[in-house]
Protein backbone atom coordinates (compact mmCIF):
# COMPACT_ATOMS: atom_id res chain seq x y z
CA UNK A 1 0.00 0.00 0.00
CA UNK A 2 1.70 3.53 -1.37
CA UNK A 3 1.21 6.02 1.38
CA UNK A 4 2.06 9.64 1.41
CA UNK A 5 3.46 11.06 4.96
CA UNK A 6 4.57 14.17 6.72
CA UNK A 7 5.67 14.28 9.90
CA UNK A 8 3.46 17.00 11.98
CA UNK A 9 0.24 15.64 10.66
CA UNK A 10 -1.43 15.77 7.06
CA UNK A 11 -3.06 18.82 8.34
CA UNK A 12 -0.64 20.29 10.33
CA UNK A 13 -2.30 20.64 13.65
CA UNK A 14 -0.22 21.73 15.97
CA UNK A 15 -1.72 18.83 18.25
CA UNK A 16 -0.34 16.42 15.69
CA UNK A 17 3.47 17.30 16.20
CA UNK A 18 3.97 14.50 17.74
CA UNK A 19 2.55 12.29 15.07
CA UNK A 20 3.56 10.59 11.60
CA UNK A 21 0.62 10.91 9.43
CA UNK A 22 0.36 9.13 6.23
CA UNK A 23 -2.72 9.00 3.41
CA UNK A 24 -3.36 4.92 3.35
CA UNK A 25 -6.35 4.29 0.79
CA UNK A 26 -9.74 5.67 -0.04
CA UNK A 27 -12.21 5.40 2.09
CA UNK A 28 -13.89 3.07 -0.48
CA UNK A 29 -11.16 0.89 -0.85
CA UNK A 30 -12.10 -0.73 2.53
CA UNK A 31 -15.69 -2.31 2.62
CA UNK A 32 -17.94 -2.86 6.16
CA UNK A 33 -16.15 -5.71 8.56
CA UNK A 34 -12.64 -5.63 5.88
CA UNK A 35 -9.44 -5.25 7.35
CA UNK A 36 -6.21 -4.08 5.54
CA UNK A 37 -2.85 -3.80 6.46
CA UNK A 38 -1.34 -0.09 5.84
CA UNK A 39 2.46 1.48 6.74
CA UNK A 40 2.95 4.65 8.77
CA UNK A 41 6.52 5.75 9.79
CA UNK A 42 7.73 1.98 9.13
CA UNK A 43 5.48 0.75 11.70
CA UNK A 44 2.97 -1.95 10.23
CA UNK A 45 -0.81 -0.72 10.73
CA UNK A 46 -4.03 -2.48 11.01
CA UNK A 47 -6.82 -0.40 9.90
CA UNK A 48 -10.42 -2.08 9.92
CA UNK A 49 -13.71 -0.73 8.94
CA UNK A 50 -16.60 -1.87 10.99
CA UNK A 51 -20.15 0.00 11.38
CA UNK A 52 -19.43 2.16 8.90
CA UNK A 53 -16.13 3.49 11.57
CA UNK A 54 -12.58 3.12 10.52
CA UNK A 55 -10.09 2.30 13.40
CA UNK A 56 -6.12 1.41 13.09
CA UNK A 57 -4.36 -0.47 15.94
CA UNK A 58 -0.76 -2.05 15.66
CA UNK A 59 -0.90 -4.85 12.89
CA UNK A 60 1.76 -7.29 14.71
CA UNK A 61 0.10 -9.56 17.50
CA UNK A 62 1.99 -8.57 20.68
CA UNK A 63 2.20 -12.35 21.71
CA UNK A 64 4.37 -13.61 18.54
CA UNK A 65 4.56 -10.92 15.93
CA UNK A 66 1.39 -12.68 13.60
CA UNK A 67 -0.05 -10.46 10.92
CA UNK A 68 -3.17 -9.70 12.28
CA UNK A 69 -4.67 -8.79 9.32
CA UNK A 70 -4.61 -12.41 8.13
CA UNK A 71 -6.73 -13.23 11.00
CA UNK A 72 -10.18 -13.10 12.07
CA UNK A 73 -12.22 -10.62 12.35
CA UNK A 74 -15.99 -9.88 14.11
CA UNK A 75 -17.55 -7.02 15.49
CA UNK A 76 -14.70 -5.17 17.49
CA UNK A 77 -12.38 -8.17 17.86
CA UNK A 78 -9.82 -9.08 16.29
CA UNK A 79 -8.50 -13.16 16.39
CA UNK A 80 -4.47 -13.87 15.69
CA UNK A 81 -4.44 -16.75 13.12
CA UNK A 82 -1.39 -18.46 14.73
CA UNK A 83 -2.46 -18.88 18.32
CA UNK A 84 -5.73 -17.24 18.96
CA UNK A 85 -5.05 -13.63 21.13
CA UNK A 86 -8.01 -11.52 20.75
CA UNK A 87 -7.45 -7.14 20.77
CA UNK A 88 -10.36 -4.89 20.69
CA UNK A 89 -9.92 -2.57 17.45
CA UNK A 90 -11.10 0.51 18.93
CA UNK A 91 -8.97 0.57 21.96
CA UNK A 92 -6.05 -1.88 21.06
CA UNK A 93 -6.21 -3.54 24.44
CA UNK A 94 -5.90 -7.74 24.73
CA UNK A 95 -8.76 -9.05 25.85
CA UNK A 96 -8.24 -13.17 25.27
CA UNK A 97 -4.65 -14.63 25.37
CA UNK A 98 -1.47 -16.05 25.04
CA UNK A 99 0.31 -12.64 24.92
CA UNK A 100 0.68 -9.69 27.77
CA UNK A 101 0.59 -6.93 25.50
CA UNK A 102 -1.60 -4.54 24.12
CA UNK A 103 -1.36 -2.92 21.03
CA UNK A 104 -0.45 0.64 20.44
CA UNK A 105 -3.93 2.24 18.80
CA UNK A 106 -3.73 4.69 16.30
CA UNK A 107 -6.04 8.09 14.95
CA UNK A 108 -7.78 7.67 11.60
CA UNK A 109 -9.49 11.27 9.74
CA UNK A 110 -11.51 10.74 6.61
CA UNK A 111 -10.82 13.69 4.31
CA UNK A 112 -12.53 13.77 0.67
CA UNK A 113 -13.07 10.22 1.07
CA UNK A 114 -9.54 9.82 1.77
CA UNK A 115 -8.38 7.44 4.55
CA UNK A 116 -5.33 9.40 6.88
CA UNK A 117 -3.67 7.23 10.01
CA UNK A 118 -1.53 9.32 12.57
CA UNK A 119 0.98 7.18 14.49
CA UNK A 120 2.52 8.92 17.69
CA UNK A 121 6.46 9.07 17.61
CA UNK A 122 6.57 7.04 20.56
CA UNK A 123 4.43 4.35 18.88
CA UNK A 124 6.81 3.59 16.32
CA UNK A 125 9.77 2.39 18.85
CA UNK A 126 7.28 -0.80 19.84
CA UNK A 127 4.66 -2.70 18.11
CA UNK A 128 3.09 -3.36 21.50
CA UNK A 129 1.78 -1.43 24.46
CA UNK A 130 2.20 -2.30 27.91
CA UNK A 131 -0.91 -0.72 29.76
CA UNK A 132 -0.09 1.24 32.52
CA UNK A 133 -0.02 -0.14 35.93
CA UNK A 134 0.02 1.47 39.56
CA UNK A 135 2.63 0.67 42.22
CA UNK A 136 2.10 -0.29 45.89
CA UNK A 137 1.77 3.13 48.40
CA UNK A 138 2.82 2.86 51.70
CA UNK A 139 0.68 2.98 54.44
CA UNK A 140 -2.01 0.00 52.60
CA UNK A 141 -1.50 -2.62 55.02
CA UNK A 142 -3.44 -5.70 52.52
CA UNK A 143 -1.30 -8.16 51.30
CA UNK A 144 -2.32 -10.63 48.39
CA UNK A 145 -0.22 -13.61 47.83
CA UNK A 146 -0.01 -15.52 44.85
CA UNK A 147 1.44 -19.54 44.96
CA UNK A 148 3.07 -20.01 41.44
CA UNK A 149 5.26 -18.68 38.74
CA UNK A 150 3.71 -19.34 35.93
CA UNK A 151 1.12 -17.64 33.30
CA UNK A 152 -2.17 -17.64 35.96
CA UNK A 153 0.24 -15.78 38.51
CA UNK A 154 1.57 -13.30 36.15
CA UNK A 155 -1.64 -11.86 35.07
CA UNK A 156 -2.98 -11.57 38.48
CA UNK A 157 -0.65 -9.42 39.36
CA UNK A 158 -0.34 -7.45 36.12
CA UNK A 159 -3.91 -7.10 36.09
CA UNK A 160 -3.85 -6.18 39.81
CA UNK A 161 -1.54 -3.40 39.22
CA UNK A 162 -3.51 -2.38 35.95
CA UNK A 163 -6.30 -1.59 37.79
CA UNK A 164 -4.34 0.54 40.51
CA UNK A 165 -4.40 -1.95 43.32
CA UNK A 166 -2.11 -0.37 45.98
CA UNK A 167 -1.14 -3.12 48.37
CA UNK A 168 1.11 -5.66 48.44
CA UNK A 169 2.04 -7.85 45.84
CA UNK A 170 4.07 -11.27 46.75
CA UNK A 171 4.58 -14.05 44.02
CA UNK A 172 5.89 -17.52 45.57
CA UNK A 173 7.42 -19.86 42.65
CA UNK A 174 9.69 -23.22 43.23
CA UNK A 175 11.27 -22.67 39.82
CA UNK A 176 14.95 -20.70 39.78
CA UNK A 177 13.70 -18.56 36.92
CA UNK A 178 11.50 -15.19 37.21
CA UNK A 179 7.90 -16.06 35.10
CA UNK A 180 8.99 -17.59 31.61
CA UNK A 181 7.21 -19.34 28.55
CA UNK A 182 7.00 -23.03 29.62
CA UNK A 183 5.42 -23.74 26.09
CA UNK A 184 8.22 -23.43 24.14
CA UNK A 185 10.42 -26.25 26.67
CA UNK A 186 9.41 -29.11 24.58
CA UNK A 187 9.23 -27.22 21.57
CA UNK A 188 13.10 -25.92 21.13
CA UNK A 189 14.96 -27.95 24.31
CA UNK A 190 17.84 -25.80 24.31
CA UNK A 191 16.68 -22.55 24.29
CA UNK A 192 18.41 -19.70 26.10
CA UNK A 193 16.38 -19.27 29.22
CA UNK A 194 16.65 -15.67 28.99
CA UNK A 195 15.31 -15.52 25.82
CA UNK A 196 11.71 -17.29 27.39
CA UNK A 197 11.65 -14.81 30.56
CA UNK A 198 8.25 -13.58 30.23
CA UNK A 199 9.16 -10.31 32.05
CA UNK A 200 12.76 -8.76 33.23
CA UNK A 201 13.66 -8.46 36.63
CA UNK A 202 13.82 -4.54 36.05
CA UNK A 203 9.74 -4.71 34.98
CA UNK A 204 9.16 -6.45 38.51
CA UNK A 205 10.76 -3.78 40.24
CA UNK A 206 9.47 -0.88 38.68
CA UNK A 207 5.88 -2.17 39.58
CA UNK A 208 6.14 -3.48 43.10
CA UNK A 209 5.76 -6.98 42.48
CA UNK A 210 7.40 -9.20 44.93
CA UNK A 211 9.02 -12.62 42.97
CA UNK A 212 10.63 -14.96 45.79
CA UNK A 213 12.26 -17.81 43.82
CA UNK A 214 13.17 -21.50 45.06
CA UNK A 215 10.66 -21.08 47.51
CA UNK A 216 7.48 -23.93 48.12
CA UNK A 217 4.49 -23.58 50.43
CA UNK A 218 4.24 -26.54 52.56
CA UNK A 219 0.51 -25.63 53.99
CA UNK A 220 -2.10 -23.05 54.29
CA UNK A 221 -3.62 -22.04 57.22
CA UNK A 222 -6.76 -20.38 55.76
CA UNK A 223 -7.96 -19.54 59.20
CA UNK A 224 -5.41 -17.28 60.01
CA UNK A 225 -4.39 -16.53 56.48
CA UNK A 226 -1.01 -17.88 56.43
CA UNK A 227 1.26 -19.81 54.14
CA UNK A 228 4.33 -21.75 55.40
CA UNK A 229 7.02 -22.08 53.20
CA UNK A 230 9.43 -24.87 53.01
CA UNK A 231 12.19 -23.19 54.35
CA UNK A 232 9.93 -22.95 57.44
CA UNK A 233 8.99 -19.13 57.13
CA UNK A 234 5.49 -17.70 57.15
CA UNK A 235 3.97 -15.23 54.85
CA UNK A 236 0.36 -13.35 55.89
CA UNK A 237 -2.16 -12.86 53.18
CA UNK A 238 -5.55 -11.01 53.03
CA UNK A 239 -6.21 -12.86 49.63
CA UNK A 240 -4.84 -15.52 48.10
CA UNK A 241 -4.02 -17.12 44.74
CA UNK A 242 -3.47 -20.81 44.33
CA UNK A 243 -1.40 -21.13 40.67
CA UNK A 244 0.91 -23.90 41.10
CA UNK A 245 -0.11 -25.71 38.25
CA UNK A 246 0.56 -29.69 37.72
CA UNK A 247 3.61 -31.58 37.85
CA UNK A 248 4.60 -34.77 35.42
CA UNK A 249 3.08 -37.88 36.09
CA UNK A 250 6.33 -40.49 37.03
CA UNK A 251 6.81 -43.75 35.73
CA UNK A 252 5.66 -46.64 37.61
CA UNK A 253 7.27 -49.55 36.40
CA UNK A 254 10.58 -51.44 37.57
CA UNK A 255 13.41 -49.44 36.50
CA UNK A 256 11.68 -46.17 36.86
CA UNK A 257 14.68 -44.79 38.83
CA UNK A 258 17.68 -45.66 36.57
CA UNK A 259 19.97 -42.76 35.25
CA UNK A 260 18.43 -41.77 32.10
CA UNK A 261 14.57 -41.68 32.71
CA UNK A 262 13.08 -38.44 32.82
CA UNK A 263 10.63 -36.21 32.47
CA UNK A 264 9.94 -32.84 31.47
CA UNK A 265 8.50 -29.85 32.81
CA UNK A 266 12.04 -26.94 33.86
CA UNK A 267 14.31 -25.48 31.72
CA UNK A 268 16.79 -27.44 32.91
CA UNK A 269 15.36 -30.94 32.47
CA UNK A 270 14.77 -29.91 28.50
CA UNK A 271 18.88 -28.71 28.23
CA UNK A 272 19.44 -32.03 30.38
CA UNK A 273 17.32 -34.10 27.39
CA UNK A 274 18.60 -32.37 24.85
CA UNK A 275 22.14 -32.67 25.64
CA UNK A 276 21.58 -36.42 26.72
CA UNK A 277 19.85 -37.11 23.42
CA UNK A 278 22.38 -35.71 21.39
CA UNK A 279 23.44 -38.96 18.99
CA UNK A 280 22.08 -41.40 21.64
CA UNK A 281 18.93 -43.73 21.43
CA UNK A 282 15.73 -42.11 22.75
CA UNK A 283 12.99 -43.39 23.87
CA UNK A 284 9.59 -41.23 24.22
CA UNK A 285 6.60 -42.98 26.38
CA UNK A 286 3.39 -41.53 25.70
CA UNK A 287 1.88 -39.76 22.96
CA UNK A 288 0.85 -36.70 24.87
CA UNK A 289 1.32 -33.58 23.03
CA UNK A 290 4.43 -32.93 24.96
CA UNK A 291 5.52 -36.53 24.11
CA UNK A 292 5.07 -35.93 20.25
CA UNK A 293 6.75 -32.01 20.73
CA UNK A 294 9.62 -34.09 22.17
CA UNK A 295 9.53 -36.93 19.88
CA UNK A 296 9.44 -34.32 16.76
CA UNK A 297 12.62 -31.94 18.23
CA UNK A 298 14.78 -35.01 18.53
CA UNK A 299 14.25 -37.22 15.30
CA UNK A 300 17.04 -34.60 13.85
CA UNK A 301 19.41 -34.88 16.84
CA UNK A 302 18.94 -38.31 18.42
CA UNK A 303 20.24 -41.71 16.76
CA UNK A 304 17.04 -43.13 16.98
CA UNK A 305 13.84 -42.18 18.35
CA UNK A 306 11.32 -44.64 19.40
CA UNK A 307 7.85 -43.27 20.79
CA UNK A 308 5.30 -45.65 23.06
CA UNK A 309 1.57 -45.04 23.17
CA UNK A 310 -1.15 -46.76 24.78
CA UNK A 311 -3.91 -45.73 22.03
CA UNK A 312 -3.99 -46.82 18.40
CA UNK A 313 -2.98 -43.82 17.26
CA UNK A 314 -1.59 -40.41 18.32
CA UNK A 315 -3.96 -37.87 19.83
CA UNK A 316 -6.98 -40.86 19.19
CA UNK A 317 -9.50 -39.28 21.92
CA UNK A 318 -8.83 -35.81 21.40
CA UNK A 319 -8.43 -35.17 17.51
CA UNK A 320 -9.36 -38.62 15.78
CA UNK A 321 -7.68 -41.31 14.38
CA UNK A 322 -7.00 -39.61 11.01
CA UNK A 323 -5.36 -36.46 12.45
CA UNK A 324 -3.78 -38.75 14.88
CA UNK A 325 -2.34 -41.09 12.01
CA UNK A 326 -1.56 -38.25 9.81
CA UNK A 327 1.04 -36.85 12.87
CA UNK A 328 2.54 -40.37 13.26
CA UNK A 329 3.52 -40.37 9.36
CA UNK A 330 4.38 -37.31 9.65
CA UNK A 331 7.25 -38.36 12.53
CA UNK A 332 7.49 -41.78 10.55
CA UNK A 333 9.08 -40.01 7.57
CA UNK A 334 11.62 -38.62 10.21
CA UNK A 335 12.49 -42.09 11.06
CA UNK A 336 10.57 -41.95 14.29
CA UNK A 337 9.54 -45.80 15.39
CA UNK A 338 6.19 -46.20 17.09
CA UNK A 339 5.07 -48.88 19.26
CA UNK A 340 1.28 -48.26 19.96
CA UNK A 341 -1.55 -49.69 21.63
CA UNK A 342 1.37 -51.01 24.16
CA UNK A 343 2.96 -49.78 27.63
CA UNK A 344 6.25 -50.31 29.28
CA UNK A 345 6.44 -53.52 31.31
CA UNK A 346 10.00 -52.43 33.34
CA UNK A 347 13.18 -50.09 32.10
CA UNK A 348 16.48 -52.59 32.42
CA UNK A 349 19.70 -50.63 33.30
CA UNK A 350 23.53 -51.71 33.25
CA UNK A 351 25.71 -49.83 35.99
CA UNK A 352 22.46 -47.63 37.25
CA UNK A 353 22.20 -46.36 33.88
CA UNK A 354 18.95 -46.93 30.88
CA UNK A 355 20.09 -49.37 28.42
CA UNK A 356 16.50 -51.01 27.33
CA UNK A 357 12.43 -50.50 27.60
CA UNK A 358 10.82 -53.89 27.58
CA UNK A 359 7.17 -53.69 26.59
CA UNK A 360 4.02 -55.55 26.91
CA UNK A 361 3.88 -56.67 24.11
CA UNK A 362 7.70 -58.37 24.43
CA UNK A 363 9.25 -55.84 22.32
CA UNK A 364 12.45 -54.61 23.73
CA UNK A 365 13.59 -50.95 22.82
CA UNK A 366 17.48 -50.06 23.35
CA UNK A 367 17.23 -46.80 24.50
CA UNK A 368 20.23 -44.35 26.71
CA UNK A 369 17.30 -41.71 27.77
CA UNK A 370 13.65 -42.56 28.35
CA UNK A 371 11.29 -39.42 28.36
CA UNK A 372 7.97 -39.80 30.19
CA UNK A 373 4.97 -38.12 28.74
CA UNK A 374 2.31 -39.79 30.13
CA UNK A 375 -0.21 -37.35 31.98
CA UNK A 376 0.07 -34.64 34.68
CA UNK A 377 -0.54 -34.25 38.17
CA UNK A 378 -1.99 -31.04 40.14
CA UNK A 379 0.26 -29.68 42.82
CA UNK A 380 -2.69 -29.34 45.68
CA UNK A 381 -0.69 -32.03 48.43
CA UNK A 382 -0.54 -28.73 50.58
CA UNK A 383 -4.21 -28.30 50.61
CA UNK A 384 -5.50 -31.88 51.28
CA UNK A 385 -7.31 -32.17 54.21
CA UNK A 386 -7.77 -28.54 54.45
CA UNK A 387 -10.69 -26.15 53.63
CA UNK A 388 -10.19 -25.76 50.34
CA UNK A 389 -12.22 -28.26 48.22
CA UNK A 390 -10.38 -30.53 45.94
CA UNK A 391 -12.03 -32.41 43.43
CA UNK A 392 -11.41 -36.44 42.80
CA UNK A 393 -8.58 -35.90 40.87
CA UNK A 394 -7.13 -33.35 43.33
CA UNK A 395 -7.41 -30.06 41.47
CA UNK A 396 -9.21 -27.21 42.90
CA UNK A 397 -12.72 -26.14 42.47
CA UNK A 398 -13.44 -22.58 41.77
CA UNK A 399 -16.10 -20.97 40.69
CA UNK A 400 -16.34 -18.22 37.23
CA UNK A 401 -14.66 -15.95 39.09
CA UNK A 402 -12.26 -18.07 40.36
CA UNK A 403 -12.84 -17.95 44.02
CA UNK A 404 -12.43 -21.57 46.04
CA UNK A 405 -14.51 -22.53 48.46
CA UNK A 406 -12.87 -19.93 50.78
CA UNK A 407 -14.00 -16.65 49.97
CA UNK A 408 -10.76 -14.88 49.89
CA UNK A 409 -8.91 -18.14 48.67
CA UNK A 410 -9.03 -17.84 44.54
CA UNK A 411 -7.25 -20.31 41.83
CA UNK A 412 -6.47 -20.44 38.29
CA UNK A 413 -4.36 -22.33 35.54
CA UNK A 414 -3.58 -26.18 35.20
CA UNK A 415 -4.60 -27.01 38.62
CA UNK A 416 -8.27 -25.79 38.58
CA UNK A 417 -11.43 -27.26 38.10
CA UNK A 418 -13.45 -24.88 36.60
CA UNK A 419 -17.52 -24.33 35.11
CA UNK A 420 -17.02 -23.79 31.57
CA UNK A 421 -19.59 -21.33 29.87
CA UNK A 422 -19.18 -22.67 26.49
CA UNK A 423 -20.29 -26.47 27.50
CA UNK A 424 -23.36 -25.03 29.55
CA UNK A 425 -21.02 -24.82 33.09
CA UNK A 426 -19.90 -28.32 32.97
CA UNK A 427 -17.11 -28.30 35.09
CA UNK A 428 -13.53 -28.91 33.42
CA UNK A 429 -10.08 -29.19 33.94
CA UNK A 430 -8.07 -27.89 31.39
CA UNK A 431 -4.17 -27.12 30.79
CA UNK A 432 -4.18 -24.53 28.29
CA UNK A 433 -1.47 -21.40 28.39
CA UNK A 434 -4.23 -19.36 26.83
CA UNK A 435 -7.03 -20.06 29.59
CA UNK A 436 -4.61 -19.90 32.49
CA UNK A 437 -3.98 -16.28 31.69
CA UNK A 438 -7.72 -15.65 31.46
CA UNK A 439 -7.87 -17.60 34.70
CA UNK A 440 -5.35 -15.26 36.80
CA UNK A 441 -6.40 -11.88 35.15
CA UNK A 442 -10.64 -13.10 36.16
CA UNK A 443 -9.03 -14.00 40.01
CA UNK A 444 -7.36 -10.43 40.32
CA UNK A 445 -10.72 -8.27 39.20
CA UNK A 446 -12.78 -10.72 41.61
CA UNK A 447 -9.95 -9.79 44.14
CA UNK A 448 -10.87 -5.87 43.67
CA UNK A 449 -14.43 -6.73 43.57
CA UNK A 450 -15.18 -5.60 40.04
CA UNK A 451 -17.81 -8.75 39.00
CA UNK A 452 -15.63 -10.66 36.74
CA UNK A 453 -16.96 -13.77 35.60
CA UNK A 454 -14.17 -16.57 33.50
CA UNK A 455 -16.28 -16.63 29.57
CA UNK A 456 -13.24 -17.58 27.51
CA UNK A 457 -13.04 -20.11 24.76
CA UNK A 458 -10.18 -22.45 24.67
CA UNK A 459 -7.41 -22.31 22.21
CA UNK A 460 -4.34 -24.69 22.22
CA UNK A 461 -1.79 -25.51 19.14
CA UNK A 462 1.08 -28.02 19.05
CA UNK A 463 4.06 -27.53 16.76
CA UNK A 464 5.86 -30.73 15.47
CA UNK A 465 8.02 -30.48 12.79
CA UNK A 466 7.58 -26.93 11.68
CA UNK A 467 3.78 -27.69 11.34
CA UNK A 468 1.11 -25.97 13.57
CA UNK A 469 -2.02 -27.06 14.68
CA UNK A 470 -4.57 -25.53 15.74
CA UNK A 471 -7.35 -25.97 18.18
CA UNK A 472 -10.44 -24.55 19.65
CA UNK A 473 -13.22 -25.41 21.65
CA UNK A 474 -14.20 -27.96 24.10
CA UNK A 475 -14.54 -31.16 22.11
CA UNK A 476 -14.63 -34.18 24.86
CA UNK A 477 -17.82 -36.28 24.11
CA UNK A 478 -17.86 -35.60 20.38
CA UNK A 479 -19.33 -38.31 18.15
CA UNK A 480 -18.39 -36.74 14.59
CA UNK A 481 -15.83 -35.14 12.74
CA UNK A 482 -16.59 -33.05 9.69
CA UNK A 483 -13.72 -32.27 7.59
CA UNK A 484 -12.83 -29.99 5.04
CA UNK A 485 -9.76 -30.24 2.87
CA UNK A 486 -7.34 -33.17 2.85
CA UNK A 487 -5.63 -34.84 5.82
CA UNK A 488 -3.15 -36.79 3.44
CA UNK A 489 -1.94 -33.01 1.76
CA UNK A 490 -1.36 -31.93 5.26
CA UNK A 491 -4.05 -28.94 4.83
CA UNK A 492 -7.47 -29.83 6.05
CA UNK A 493 -10.42 -28.18 8.68
CA UNK A 494 -11.84 -30.48 10.88
CA UNK A 495 -14.89 -29.74 12.98
CA UNK A 496 -15.91 -32.03 15.72
CA UNK A 497 -20.26 -32.10 16.23
CA UNK A 498 -22.03 -33.26 19.38
CA UNK A 499 -25.93 -32.90 19.33
CA UNK A 500 -25.63 -31.23 16.11
CA UNK A 501 -23.73 -28.60 17.11
CA UNK A 502 -20.32 -28.13 16.46
CA UNK A 503 -18.07 -28.06 19.96
CA UNK A 504 -14.52 -27.79 18.89
CA UNK A 505 -12.26 -27.18 15.29
CA UNK A 506 -9.29 -28.12 14.71
CA UNK A 507 -6.78 -26.94 11.60
CA UNK A 508 -3.82 -27.19 9.65
CA UNK A 509 -2.49 -24.94 7.25
CA UNK A 510 -6.48 -23.84 7.24
CA UNK A 511 -5.43 -20.45 8.85
CA UNK A 512 -7.67 -18.25 10.26
CA UNK A 513 -10.13 -20.54 10.48
CA UNK A 514 -10.08 -21.66 13.84
CA UNK A 515 -9.94 -18.15 14.70
CA UNK A 516 -12.89 -17.38 13.17
CA UNK A 517 -14.35 -20.21 15.07
CA UNK A 518 -13.09 -19.27 18.04
CA UNK A 519 -14.66 -15.56 17.52
CA UNK A 520 -18.36 -17.41 16.47
CA UNK A 521 -17.76 -19.17 19.75
CA UNK A 522 -17.29 -16.27 21.82
CA UNK A 523 -19.74 -14.39 20.39
CA UNK A 524 -22.29 -17.41 21.70
CA UNK A 525 -22.71 -17.70 17.94
CA UNK A 526 -24.21 -21.44 17.46
CA UNK A 527 -22.84 -22.83 14.61
CA UNK A 528 -25.22 -26.44 13.56
CA UNK A 529 -23.69 -29.29 11.71
CA UNK A 530 -25.58 -28.09 8.18
CA UNK A 531 -23.22 -25.12 8.74
CA UNK A 532 -20.25 -27.43 9.04
CA UNK A 533 -21.39 -29.29 6.53
CA UNK A 534 -21.87 -27.01 3.60
CA UNK A 535 -19.64 -26.26 1.15
CA UNK A 536 -19.56 -23.10 1.58
CA UNK A 537 -17.46 -21.77 4.72
CA UNK A 538 -19.05 -18.29 4.11
CA UNK A 539 -20.76 -18.37 6.90
CA UNK A 540 -17.82 -18.07 9.42
CA UNK A 541 -17.01 -14.35 8.43
CA UNK A 542 -20.83 -13.33 8.86
CA UNK A 543 -21.19 -10.96 11.25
Amino acid sequence: MSTRETSTGSRGNAADQDAVTAEVCSASDLQDGQMMEVEVGGQRVLLVRNGGEFSAVGNLCTHFGAPLNKGALLGNKVRCPWHGACFNIKTGDIEEYPGLDSLPCHKVTIENNKVFVSVNKESLKSAKRVKPMGCRVPGVNHTVLLIGGGPASLLCAETLRQENYEGRIVMVTKDELLPYDRTKLSKVMNVDWNNILLRQREFFQQHDIEVWTQKQVVSVDTEQGAVTLSDGSVQRYDQLLIATGCRPRLLDCPGADLEGVRSLQTPDDAMKIHQACAGRKAVIIGTSFIGMEAAAYLSDKAASVAVVGSSEVPYQRTLGPEIGKMTMQMLKEKKVEFYMSDSVAEIRGENGQVREVVLKSGAVLPADVVVAGIGVIPNTEFLVGGAVELDSRKAVIADKSMRTTVPNVFCAGDVTSFPLSLRRNQRVNIGHWQLAQSQGRVAALSMLNRGAELDSIPYFWTVQLGKSLRYTGYGEGYTDIILKGKIEELKFLAFYVKDDEVVAAASLNFDPMVSQVALRMAARKTITRAQAESEDLSWLTMP
